[in-house]
């Protein structure tokens, strides 16, 4: 298990048992319960772009999508089913919260579900209403859950048959390290028709969006990661990691950087340390 944590609030990521690896890139949980005194400001929430779907629990407190606006349904939702995200977002808590999120593949939940994610792009939808009555079922239990590790243990005892099911029908689902590849090779050869156009078309209904885009969402994470460690040892050069990554050069990872998070590469190390807003940064990178 691997837990980091921020410094201005009680949030911290984990990674899912072994037999769920390929299944849940792991749950994020944080709570600003014991913080009940934040200002507005440190009310935001703002996450990058991304192809992972989530399952997200209000345990406690609410959330408002402020950026870009959407209507939520009322009385607010507890248990949603966030999908892929296009664009940066930016939420707030109108009083103390406690939440938990797991972060899915979007294939994982294709295989799992069924749904067609390019009709979930930039879309919240009740887990029940959207995912089925079982799920809902799951959901519930979750929110009635005592802590954290009972949320956890829960929602792992529904996943885990469900995914074994999926993978024993599907080998490809099988292997964990990096989904993106083992996508590109599902939609390769799986299906009838292997066309490039037909594997395009199984990979926006797996992922919600297109190769091309979920590659430049990927190296963007992966840059975040290689400017942290530069910037802990001191020695950052945006040029070099620029290049390290795969860009043509600087301007293309201060361009696409700010397409996934909103900020170039420079703004975003500026705050991400300090600003409580930018907590998902500091535990996910």
């Amino acid at each position: 298990m691997s837990v980091l944590s921020t410094t201005q609030s009680n949030a911290r990521l984990q990674l899912p048992r072994a037999a769920l690896a390929g299944c849940v890139r792991a749950y994020i949980l944080r709570s600003t319960v014991e913080a009940p005194l934040l200002d507005p400001a440190q009310r935001l929430n703002r996450f990058p772009a991304t192809p992972l779907c989530s399952l997200t629990f209000f345990i406690e407190g609410e959330a408002e999508l402020l950026e870009p606006p959407m209507p939520v349904a009322r009385p607010f939702v507890r248990a949603l089913m966030v999908g892929p995200q296009s664009r940066p977002t930016v939420s707030y808590n109108p009083g103390p919260v406690r939440l938990l999120m797991a972060m899915l593949p979007p294939q994982a939940l294709h295989a799992l579900s069924g749904l067609d994610l390019s009709a979930y792009v930039d879309q919240l939808h009740p887990i029940g209403k959207v995912l089925g009555p079982e799920w809902g079922a799951m959901a519930d239990a979750v929110l009635a859950a005592p802590d954290d590790a009972q949320r956890i243990r829960i929602l792992e005892q529904f996943l885990e048959p469900r995914w074994q099911a999926v993978r024993a029908a599907d080998g490809a689902l099988a292997q964990a390290g990096d989904w993106l590849q083992h996508l590109a090779a599902q939609a390769a050869t799986g299906g009838i028709g292997r066309g490039v156009r037909n594997m395009e078309r199984r990979i926006k209904a797996w992922a919600g969006q297109p190769m091309r885009r979920l590659r430049r969402m990927q190296r963007s994470e992966e840059s975040f990661f290689h400017a942290r460690d530069a910037i802990a040892n001191g020695d950052v050069s945006w040029a070099d990691l620029a290049s390290q990554a795969g860009y043509a050069d600087q301007a293309h990872f201060c361009r696409e950087t700010r397409e996934i998070t909103g900020h170039s590469p420079a703004e975003l190390a500026r705050v991400r340390d300090d600003d409580e807003s930018y907590w998902i940064y500091r535990i996910w990178t």
